[in-house]
């Protein structure tokens, strides 16, 4: 049985999310809505596990992540969250998250994350590792500083999805020019030469997806 607190500023997740650690025979130390309560009652409690929102007034999940990396507890951080961009993952990661959890699936697979995380390892919901388990290339700094401006606005409007249509239209240029651009993007950074290439590497690496 773990000792386990709980911060979400939904209520009904909050509560629902207690109730089910509850039946699944954890114990719910405290529960509460503010990322700076959150901090205070793992800093008095010391739980097994901290299940934190993302987003919650106060202090976020990340900021709690990172004042927690100079306190004296044994806890380890679970973050449940709808957030899905690749530059807040990698974040919580760095900051030693040890389970990462979308809320959209979180009935199926928090006990999983749970279990997982007491026993010492970490769980990463698969539904973000699958696409955006890579991190940033240790040359990025490098590579993106061969791009021009324009060619880093459009890589940006390419992670976001948008057609080359839309991007000539978003920028006042024509889809020849941004078809130019695209090519001398896969270039520069060195892609191969298959459909799609452009558009999975920005999602990977830029997070916009």
């Amino acid at each position: 049985m773990a000792k386990i607190l709980i911060s979400d500023d939904h209520p009904f997740i909050l509560m629902g999310t207690k109730v089910y650690l509850e039946q699944r025979g954890h114990h719910v130390c405290e529960v509460c809505s503010n990322g700076i309560n959150a901090y205070n009652l793992i800093l008095h409690h010391n739980p097994d596990i901290a299940l934190l929102d993302m987003s919650m007034p106060g202090m976020n999940g990340l900021e709690v992540l990172e004042k927690l990396q100079t306190a004296t507890v044994r806890t380890k951080v679970i973050v449940l969250t709808m957030h899905k961009e690749l530059t807040i993952f990698n974040k919580a990661k760095a900051l030693n998250v040890k389970g990462y959890v979308l809320k959209e699936f979180s009935t199926d697979v928090l006990e999983d994350c749970v279990n997982a995380v007491l026993s010492g390892s970490t769980w990463f919901s698969k539904e973000l590792t699958e696409s955006l388990e890579h991190d940033l290339p240790n040359n990025e700094s490098d590579v993106l500083h061969k791009l021009s401006f324009a060619e880093k606005r459009i890589l940006e409007l390419v992670a976001q999805q948008h057609s080359t249509k839309e991007i000539a239209n978003m920028l006042f240029i024509s889809e020849k020019t941004v078809e130019n651009h695209r090519s001398n993007i896969i270039k520069k950074l060195g892609l191969p030469p298959e459909k799609n290439a452009l558009l999975k590497w920005a999602i990977r690496y830029l997070g916009q997806a």
